[in-house]
């Protein structure tokens, strides 16, 4: 039921404006509707390039970013799970558990075959090393032994796990060495992360995160000097883009490439930081188009995310 009251008379002139202003309202709502539908549908022509399945996920405080693909899908995390574990072994050193420069031993029964420059520099193993630089090599080189060493340290994946529990992120699951992985490849998929989870853990680490600024500081150093990955999230930023991330990728199987993935923070030119995961899962293109993807999706987002910005602000007269 419509309710009209004359205001001095008028009261068709109250109708009519009335109107006008909600076939204004429904106007810009139509056109905002359209503008994200556009975007998406953008992000969606970048994905199928890579004829697999694409996962994304993003989060910038204060700016509605479209750009959700399947956040709540389980693609395979390989070694983007090194973020976490990294915050997990730092969480251990402020329980007291670890201290950071305390001297580790690599054991002979650490090695496997797989990528190591931990192995490179020390093959017979047997040495101490510094947990610092465990941690260091698992978060900017990506290696497979110091991840594993790490886990042998906290008392395997369960404890990752439960670290991962704690923070109300059961949706990020591993349960895997990188040892295990590499004896059974089909393992990866139950070593799963919802991109809307890895999203959250990106933003918990930027905006109020669980280690103690010394840490928080020391892990985002290594996540901006990451060595792998970059042709991914980084690939098309504009030259200099501030990108703390880590990687994860599973080589070709079988003629799919089951996992490239890209997990990590983009500081935008106003210093907010944008978190960007993106898993790209069984993929019929090669590599380098997959990398394609992830670096085509991050450029993407991080234009999106400017052009709101700039409408956001107010007009100057």
């Amino acid at each position: 039921m419509i309710m009209v009251r004359r205001f001095g008379g008028q009261p068709a002139l109250f109708i009519m404006n009335y109107a006008h202003a909600y076939d204004t309202f429904l106007a810009a709502s139509t056109v905002s509707a359209v503008a994200q539908t556009t975007f998406h549908q953008h992000l969606i022509a970048i994905a199928n390039q890579a004829k697999g399945k694409v996962y994304v996920s993003c989060s910038l405080p204060g700016t509605k970013l479209d750009c959700d693909l399947d956040e709540h899908g389980h693609p395979p995390m390989q070694s983007t799970f090194k973020f976490p574990l990294a915050m997990a072994v730092l969480h251990w050193i402020e329980l007291g558990r670890l201290q950071l420069d305390q001297p580790i031993r690599f054991l002979k029964s650490d090695r496997s075959e797989t990528y190591s420059p931990l192995q490179e520099e020390f093959p017979e193993a047997d040495v101490d090393v510094p947990l610092r630089k465990i941690i260091k090599l698992t978060v900017e080189t990506s290696d497979n032994t110091a991840a594993d060493i790490q886990l042998r340290l906290i008392g395997g994946p369960a404890v990752l796990q439960q670290y991962l529990d704690s923070l109300g992120l059961s949706a990020i699951h591993q349960q895997d060495s990188e040892h295990t992985l590499h004896g059974d490849q089909k393992l990866q998929y139950r070593d799963y992360a919802e991109p809307a989870a890895m999203v959250a853990l990106l933003r918990q680490f930027a905006d109020h995160s669980p280690l103690n600024p010394e840490h928080t500081a020391l892990l985002n150093g290594w996540m901006l000097q990451a060595t792998s990955g970059p042709d991914r999230i980084k690939g098309l930023l504009p030259a200099g883009t501030p990108v703390a991330h880590k990687t994860g990728s599973s080589g070709i199987e079988f003629g799919i490439i089951p996992a490239t993935n890209d997990v990590g923070l983009i500081t935008l030119p106003d210093g907010r930081r944008l978190a960007l995961a993106v898993f790209v899962t069984n993929a019929h293109a090669d590599q380098d188009t997959c990398e394609h993807v992830i670096a085509a999706i991050a450029e993407s987002v991080y234009s999106e995310a400017q052009n709101k910005q700039e409408l956001s602000l107010p007009l100057r007269r």
